[in-house]
């Protein structure tokens, strides 16, 4: 190992979204910060989320964060105090980024380009320094500093802030979980969450990336009632479905239940609108096959597939087809079932659900319970919520809690972005 030796009064492990905006509202308080990211490019995996448009936060309470987080979301509840989504779009806009809120509550920079809030969180003194940690160095149950693969480095506190598993072609590559369990942090085991799922149902060609807008997903498990049921869109894949609304609904499944999943194609029309609607189109095009028929109901490339699910015959006239089979078509239509066999692997996870277990932080600093002068922040903390916002959120606030705590051990006063 080299003998590069730096001294900082804190050292942030991560340049994702979480330390780096650590990093930022440190040196506004005027703290000297150093992050240690060991590709040496930072906000890699914020720069493609929404699409590359990079959904920031939601425009919403913050009891409505909480109820949009998965695990753990009475343990945020100081964080989202010390900063709430508008607090967070009241710093970006500040910070030269003009905000707009889009459906459902979902901010986004008017220039739709996630590049603006990168740019944003890049503009303070922080100093980059390529290199991968290895250890966190302690004395007297307290942190001294961090060994890196190519040097070491001295500090008054430390911020863990490495990201989960999920992308881990941006950096995410689970290194935190190892330097937080060599300190005695236990932690809950790194899974996927916001991932496609995978159906026991296969799909035909034509239809793998096929998009359908404006359908409902329920997601069922033991009960009769839906675990969760929404509207919006969805992709049909190879292996079974992706889109926002399978990333969504994959928030809820676990190993230890069976789950299926039931697409209503029309949600509309009742199902006795649909089932006149299905007789007016039939009756209009009564000597045209059943195939060619269904180009009124469903895109060219959806026909195929319900020819084949409704088991009526592709070249049957429309005349000649049965009450008991356009009842089917429409009870399929309403009702396109699916069985869940798995998630996609974390690879393909937007964000990790587990991680360092929240009973061991304490959340009105985000510092540990077992190591003074570690702190946490983001995704490597058992926090996970669903999409619009709300995990970007989730980092910021616990980003600006242990930078605030930071702040109070070392002089008096309060923390403020204005």
């Amino acid at each position: 190992m080299a003998s590069n030796r730096i001294n900082s009064d804190i050292l942030i492990i991560g340049g994702g979204a979480a330390g780096m905006f650590a990093g930022a509202r440190l040196s506004e308080m005027g703290i000297r910060a150093t992050v240690l990211e060991p590709t040496g490019q930072t906000l890699r995996k914020l720069r493609i989320s929404g699409k590359g448009r990079c959904n920031l936060t939601n425009n919403c309470t913050v009891e409505q964060v909480m109820k949009n987080v998965m695990r753990n979301p009475k343990f945020l509840y100081s964080a989202l105090d010390n900063l709430s989504p508008q607090d967070t779009m009241a710093w970006f806009e500040s910070h030269g980024v003009p905000l707009k809120t889009e459906r459902g509550g979902r901010v986004f920079p008017i220039s739709d380009k996630a590049s603006d809030v990168a740019a944003a969180l890049e503009k303070s003194d922080v100093r980059i320094i390529k290199d991968r940690a290895v250890k966190i160095l302690t004395e007297n149950g307290r942190v001294t500093g961090v060994r890196g693969e190519h040097g070491e480095y001295k500090a008054d506190a430390v911020i863990l802030a490495t990201g989960g598993k999920s992308y881990p072609k941006t950096g995410s590559t689970g290194d935190g979980y190892k330097l937080a369990g060599d300190l005695g942090h236990t932690i809950s085991e790194p899974k996927a969450s916001l991932v496609p799922i995978e159906t026991k149902e296969h799909f035909s060609e034509e239809l793998w990336g096929f998009t359908v807008k404006n359908v409902t997903l329920s997601l069922y498990g033991n009960k009769k009632k839906p675990i969760y049921t929404e509207l919006g869109e969805m992709t049909f894949q190879r292996y079974g479905i992706a889109g926002p609304l399978s990333l969504s609904a994959s928030c809820y499944i676990d190993d230890k239940t069976d789950y299926k999943i039931v697409i209503d194609l029309k949600p509309g029309l009742s199902m006795e609108q649909l089932t006149k609607r299905i007789q007016r189109d039939f009756d209009e095009t009564s000597n045209t096959p059943f195939g060619e028929s269904l180009g009124r109901l469903f895109p060219k490339e959806l026909r195929a597939g319900m020819v084949r699910l409704s088991e009526i015959p592709q070249d049957k006239p429309c005349n000649q087809i049965t009450r008991e089979e356009k009842e089917r078509l429409a009870r399929l239509t309403k009702n396109l079932t699916l069985t869940v066999t798995r998630l996609r692997p974390i690879e393909e996870g937007i964000v990790t659900r587990g991680g360092v277990k929240t009973g061991e932080i304490n959340p009105k600093t985000m510092e540990s319970k077992i190591v003074s002068g570690l702190y946490f922040a983001g995704e490597i903390i058992d926090c996970d919520a669903m999409t619009g916002g709300y995990n970007l959120q989730i980092a910021f606030a616990t980003a600006e809690t242990a930078a605030r705590a930071i702040l109070n051990t070392t002089q008096d006063g309060e923390a403020t972005w204005e």
